[in-house]
C-alpha cells in the first residue's frame, strides 16, 4: 500500500482531479485508472485507513456515502446497474491507506469479480 495518501491531497485541493461531487463529509471523483465507463470514487474527508479501521461513530458516514453513490448512480443514468466495492488491505486490493468505495457501471459486471 502507498505511504503517501493521495486522497487526502486530493481533497485538499494539493493536486488535481476530476471532482465531480462534493460536501461536507465526502468527495468524490473520477478514478485515473478506471475499470468501467463509469468509475469514481468515494472519499470520506475523514481520514480512516482501512475499512477494518472504521468505529461505531463512522456509521453514519459510512450511510452517508452510501446515499452518495446512489445518488450519482442516479445522476449518471446507471439504470442497468453498478456496483460499489470497498478493498480492505492490499490483499483485496487496496493502494491508498484512506478507505474509499468504488462506483463502477455503465457495464456489465461479472461474478466473481477479480
Amino acid at each position: 500500500m502507498l505511504q503517501d495518501n493521495i486522497f487526502l491531497k486530493v481533497i485538499n485541493r494539493e493536486i488535481p482531479a476530476a471532482i465531480v461531487y462534493e460536501d461536507s463529509l465526502c468527495v468524490a471523483f473520477r478514478d485515473i485508472n478506471p475499470q468501467a465507463p463509469v468509475h469514481l470514487l468515494i472519499v470520506p474527508r475523514k481520514v480512516i485507513r482501512t475499512h477494518e479501521d472504521i468505529q461505531e461513530e463512522d456509521k453514519d458516514l459510512l450511510g452517508h456515502m452510501h446515499l452518495v453513490a446512489a445518488k450519482l448512480a442516479k445522476q449518471l443514468g446507471l439504470k442497468d446497474g453498478y456496483r460499489l466495492v470497498i478493498n480492505c488491505k492490499e490483499g483485496a486490493g487496496q493502494t491508498v491507506p484512506h478507505l474509499h468505495m468504488h462506483l463502477l457501471g455503465g457495464r456489465v459486471m461479472d461474478w466473481p469479480p477479480g
